[in-house]
């Protein structure tokens, strides 16, 4: 399986300036003016259930905005070697979030576990859509909810797309235990000042900030920031490796070859958080299960208590 995403990983690495003309047909949203992604708008209201927003994360995408704030992002394999980000928020969402680009198919197993969230995203391939629809969602995609969307026509499209959550419909409140547990660690792993993770075509860093005491993060050897609220922090992150297999079409409907992630089973994991870094396990017994970690002598792992990264990373 390793073997097979890399051959293709590579071949798309090739075609990845057709990609880039391609995703052009992903779902406009609404086109003209609208508010910067800058700009102070009244601040979105408390929310029962979870906000996910698929978040675009190449070049001509940073700096985001409204990431600084999430509550737990995972990084997901698409084509070419990328990545894409499915940030989720509980309670009080930022004014603005974005660029939003194409669900997949990774998203809704991940989503399962958490109830019937909402899920912003600005399209997704034809054959998608029927099993999206059906999900338990609140979807909330320009065909849905179009005033919740605009776009910054000083970005180049697709990456200027972007969400207002105050007029996202909400869900329903997510399963107790749904997202992992904080708490102390249950024993002391190596010091570990930085964490490195690369994906065929990106690169993530996360360096160990004694002075407050979080992880700062870097995507391709520059600081990952976003427009609201600066370089974007971390208190744990989790290397968790998945098995993967291609098939998905990407949102064009027209790419093939797109990654598909599994997060129900078990597998290996890497957690870096107090500044130390532990061999872990992951383990998701079915779709409405939630994830959970432990060390490597069997003992639960909780993570520390702030902004979680979780990076799906091809076993």
């Amino acid at each position: 399986m390793k073997k097979s995403w890399w051959i293709a990983t590579t071949a798309g690495a090739l075609v990845l300036a057709a990609v880039v003309v391609l995703v052009v047909r992903e779902s406009s949203g609404p086109s003209g003016p609208g508010p910067s992604p800058s700009s102070s708008e009244a601040p979105a209201p408390d929310r029962r259930a979870i906000l996910a927003v698929k978040i675009d994360n190449v070049a001509a995408a940073r700096p985001q905005t409204g990431l600084g704030t999430a509550d737990l992002v995972y990084v997901e394999p698409v084509e070419g070697g990328l990545t894409r980000l499915l940030a989720l928020y509980r309670g009080r969402p930022p004014s603005v979030i974005g660029p939003v680009r194409s669900a997949r198919a990774t998203d809704l197993g991940l989503l399962a576990q958490y109830g019937k969230p909402a899920l912003a995203y600005s399209g997704a391939a034809p054959e998608l859509l029927p099993s999206l629809h059906s999900a338990p969602l609140a979807n909330a995609s320009p065909a849905e909810v179009p005033n919740a969307f605009f776009r910054d026509e000083s970005r180049p499209s697709p990456h200027n797309l972007y969400l207002r959550p105050n007029l996202v419909p909400d869900g329903e409140i997510e399963p107790e235990g749904a997202f992992p547990p904080s708490g102390a660690a249950p024993e002391s792993g190596p010091p570990s000042a930085t964490a490195a993770i690369r994906y065929p075509a990106a690169a993530f860093t996360f360096t160990w900030s004694q002075d407050i005491g979080e992880y700062l993060i870097a995507v391709d050897g520059s600081p990952l920031t976003s427009v609201d609220s600066g370089q974007i922090r971390a208190a744990t992150i989790v290397e968790q490796r998945v098995a993967v297999h291609l098939g998905e079409r990407g949102e064009t409907g027209t790419v093939p070859n797109s990654p598909i992630a599994r997060t129900v089973g078990t597998g290996k994991a890497t957690v870096w958080r107090d500044g130390q870094r532990f061999a872990a396990t992951w383990d998701r017994a079915t779709a409405q299960a939630p994830t959970r970690f432990k060390t490597a002598s069997g003992k639960p792992l909780p993570v520390s208590e702030g902004p979680l990264w979780i990076l799906l990373v091809p076993a």
